[in-house]
């Protein structure tokens, strides 16, 4: 099924059936995850295999969501994944992790695999028998694949052919790895590393005692022992050995915008507890939600920067599903930026709550808990960072600047139709980085981490927001009633980037040593530093607004 939200086919589902998906989420919740359940899970540190072994059988079926039509799924694409992992994590994201082993277990089989691999493999997991694996991460290698160490040397028949391949090393740190019915294993192969298919009780293939962790206690996570683990050449995924590397890169792609929506829906649910708590918790006389203290500073940021991850991973998520390739980029942007906004809402909802908000009964305390792993898992917020500063100064100096350079033009136009969206100052924050890209260029500072991190704080920010306005611009041209509370977004948040920009490209102009004070002033001034500094006009009434707009004032 398809939908056509632009000019270009989409891939994906239709509205209806999207949501006829997520209907059965809210079903799940009400009958398999109340609550008290949810509490139960996490305290006593239960996986619960029952729970998610219904979920993906008939009644419910929510795994069919990501599995192609011809191999017994509905078809789904970027933007049904996003919707339907958001929800799952907005309940728990323990169980959501352990639900979305499954759909990262079997992208390697959907990037790279063979169509008979693809029908026996996925095709399984459509009947809703089975749990899938991703066993990839090694404890000395994470998320630098190239070093991993787990080996599968060829076995040959007596002409000489390759028949299977005998697997010997370890992984750690594996979702769902002592309870998957299979699982997709990258090992080394003399050709390169390579993705094969390792089926649970295999001679030799053990899983170890599970991790006892600070978060996600709901979801299994376990070392991988293989001891001469024999794996016949047909499990090897796709047609020749060597090419782990190249699916690898596809998935991380994909399944890291996945990772942004399951903390933005683990976010939004901690926005859902201290909003409603702030309307009810009377202090000196009048509620938590009238007192600027309460919500300027720890809900109304929170919620402006979530709803800023929000259109930036449906951006992606769309030109996913309209075919673009090469979004690695793309996809550790809306990781890092949702993952790190969310933790920081999940932190200042305890926070907003007090005393109770240290209460397990309360919820909030463990949403903490468990967000802090999505800005580990699959890359940490610092691999995202190297990835982002990295590839974008590549295309910078690829394209003489113009990547960034089209961007601020798209916003001085966009400021000059609609003047209320502080487009203005996404403008001048992509002019800043642009120069400030050049500087660590001509001053070889490319190699220095603290200043390329920088540099990655301030290429997410602007690609955010630019995101934002281009939505807010939408849903004001199509006389949407959801314009005003986006464009409000926008204001603010143009706030934030040019606040955070101004200040990294002081931090790289002046922690470089290079410049003289006057030469400092002097480049700051032609690349709107002090402009920028402006961005923050008016945004305390926006702010008031915007409180206004979360607690119905």
């Amino acid at each position: 099924m398809n939908s056509t939200t632009t000019k270009v086919q989409l891939n994906g589902l239709d509205v209806e059936s999207r949501q006829m998906v997520l209907d059965a989420v809210k079903q799940c919740r009400k009958r398999l995850l109340p609550k008290e359940k949810i509490l139960e899970l996490d305290r006593q540190e239960i996986f619960p295999e029952e729970i998610i072994r219904e979920m993906t059988g008939p009644e419910y079926g929510l795994q069919l969501l990501f599995i192609p039509e011809n191999c017994g799924g509905m078809g789904g694409g970027a933007r049904d994944a996003c919707a339907l992992v958001r929800d799952l994590s907005a309940i728990c994201l323990g169980v959501s992790t352990g639900f979305f082993a499954l759909q990262l277990g079997v992208e390697p089989i959907l990037g790279g695999g063979t169509e008979e691999q693809k029908l026996r493999w996925l095709g399984r997991l459509a009947e809703g028998n089975c749990l899938v694996a991703y066993a990839v991460t090694e404890a000395g290698a994470g998320s630098n694949l190239a070093a991993l160490k787990t080996k599968a040397d060829p076995v040959t028949n007596d002409a000489g052919e390759v028949v299977g391949y005998t697997m010997n090393g370890s992984k750690q740190f594996i979702s769902t790895g002592g309870y998957a019915d299979f699982l997709t294993v990258l090992a080394r192969t003399p050709e390169g590393p390579t993705f094969f298919v390792v089926e649970k009780g295999t001679d030799g293939f053990t899983a170890g005692k599970p991790e006892e962790k600070h978060g996600i206690r709901a979801s299994n996570t376990s070392a991988l022992t293989f001891e001469d683990v024999y794996v016949p050449v047909e499990n090897m995924i796709g047609e020749e050995p060597g090419q782990g590397l190249i699916q690898a890169g596809r998935v991380f792609g994909y399944t890291r915008v996945m990772v942004g929506a399951m903390a933005l829906g683990a976010g939004e649910s901690a926005l859902g507890i201290v909003i409603p708590y702030a309307k009810e918790r009377v202090q000196f006389g009048t509620p938590l939600s009238e007192k600027q203290g309460y919500t300027h500073k720890l809900i109304v940021p929170n919620a402006v920067r979530l709803e800023a991850a929000s259109v930036y991973i449906d951006e992606t998520a769309t030109r996913l599903d309209a075919g673009e390739g090469d979004m690695q980029v793309e996809g550790s942007i809306a990781k890092y930026f949702a993952t790190e906004s969310a933790d920081r809402t999940a932190n200042d909802g305890i926070q907003a709550l007090g005393g109770y908000g240290y209460i397990n009964e309360y919820e909030i305390e463990k949403i903490k808990r468990d967000l802090k792993i999505t800005c580990i898992y699959e890359g940490t917020s610092e691999i995202q960072q190297n990835i982002i500063s990295t590839f974008r100064w590549k295309k910078t100096r690829k394209t003489k600047g113009d990547y960034y350079g089209s961007l601020a033009a798209e916003m001085e136009e966009v400021h000059a139709q609609q003047a209320d969206l502080g487009a203005v100052y996404y403008g001048l924050a992509a002019r800043a980085l642009n120069e400030t890209i050049f500087f660590v260029q001509e001053h070889g500072l490319v190699k220095k981490q603290y200043f390329m991190f920088a540099l990655a704080d301030m290429m997410t920010h602007v690609e955010v927001g630019i995101a934002l306005v281009r939505k807010a611009r939408g849903l004001i041209e199509a006389a949407d009633a959801d314009a005003d509370r986006v464009a409000t977004c926008c204001r603010i948040f143009a706030a934030d980037v040019a606040q955070l920009t101004a200040n990294n490209m002081m931090k790289v102009l002046s922690g470089a040593g290079t410049l003289e004070d006057s030469e400092l002033t002097t480049v700051l001034e032609q690349n709107g530093y002090f402009q920028m500094l402006a961005g923050v006009r008016n945004v305390v009434n926006d702010m008031d607004h915007m409180a206004d707009l979360l607690f119905d004032r």
